[in-house]
């Protein structure tokens, strides 16, 4: 890691800072920029910490759903606090600017995040895969000690990724300092690197999303054997639950999938485009708003959860 370091600050090819240029410079779209995403930044930390809260708090969540659940609340919290508070903070501060660590360090926090999101994402569809087509060997398969082997997997995954990936970003050399976005984001840094010093992350991105679909394909794989699990169950009500607890999680996966793709596989453009600025949005900011709402909506015990944990808590505030 600290040979990366090293590398990555010895190669900064005299570029000391970098000029965030996401959004046009004018007061009206400054205002609404920071309404925007200090609401969404708001409601995310809100719902977030909420569903944390509730599963903690709520012995009846204590099951591996769940505390997958929670983990995948925390990278939300973690990969829209990487890029929002920095976006509102320039514009608040009327600058465009940060430093080259700082760049660093938003694009190591958020492949991070991302990523072990990703990882996490297949982890949750292989215990719903054991949950409705194995169910009497589910607590066998999904003890504690494997739901915590596998959730630290996919933290440690998410991070020794983070560390290839953005020490190889940073070796290049760049000949410029304009980035056409609100957050460093790898694909816009290429753009400004100079020759073809930018080829070995090409190669590396490509090798990435490879290896990212045959990871879809095999959770795609493991919903088909699901559904089809799911189709055999004789009770209407069974069938409805297990829905329930698989629809959510398969519009998250292919949300993250297809706004993923679009924003590291679509052409960049050589000046700041509006398509690339809302991509950015979907894939940064969407999902964790979203993704608290989506698993909430249809999941009774997690509404059941925050109603005892809403009763248990006004009486201590009636008597204060």
């Amino acid at each position: 890691i600290k040979q990366t370091i090293q590398n990555m600050m010895a190669n900064q090819s005299g570029v000391n800072e970098f000029l965030l240029n996401g959004f046009p410079d004018t007061p009206e779209l400054k205002i609404l920029h920071i309404i925007v995403f200090l609401i969404l930044y708001v409601v995310a930390l809100t719902e977030n910490f909420l569903i944390i809260t509730v599963i903690i708090y709520s012995h009846q969540l204590h099951t591996p759903m769940y505390f997958f659940l929670a983990n995948l609340s925390f990278q939300d919290v973690g990969s829209i606090s990487v890029t929002v508070p920095k976006s509102v903070a320039n514009t608040l501060m009327d600058t465009q600017a940060i430093s080259y660590p700082g760049c660093v360090c938003q694009v190591f926090f958020l492949v991070f995040f991302v990523i072990s999101h990703f990882v996490l994402l297949g982890v949750m569809a292989y215990d719903r895969y054991i949950a409705i087509c194995n169910p009497l060997h589910y607590e066998t398969v999904m003890n504690k000690r494997t739901c915590i082997q596998l959730a630290t997997s996919a933290w440690i995954g998410g991070l020794f990724y983070s560390i290839f990936h953005s020490g190889n970003a940073f070796t290049v050399q760049f000949c410029s300092s304009i980035v056409n976005q609100f957050f460093c984001e790898i694909p816009q840094l290429l753009k400004m690197s100079c020759s073809d010093t930018y080829f070995p992350e090409v190669g590396v991105m490509t090798f990435s999303s490879c290896l990212s679909f045959i990871y879809f394909a095999l959770i795609v794989f493991s919903y088909v054997q699901i559904f089809r699990a799911v189709l055999r169950i004789p009770s209407t009500q069974g069938r409805q639950k297990a829905f329930s607890t698989c629809l959510p999680h398969l519009v998250v996966i292919s949300l993250f999938m297809v706004s993923g793709t679009f924003a590291y596989l679509k052409p960049t453009s050589t000046s700041p485009s509006v398509f690339d600025l809302l991509v950015s949005i979907l894939y940064c900011l969407v999902p964790p708003v979203m993704n608290p709402v989506i698993y909430s909506m249809r999941n009774k015990e997690l509404k059941i959860a925050f109603c005892k944990l809403i009763v248990s808590i006004l009486p201590q505030f009636a008597t204060e």
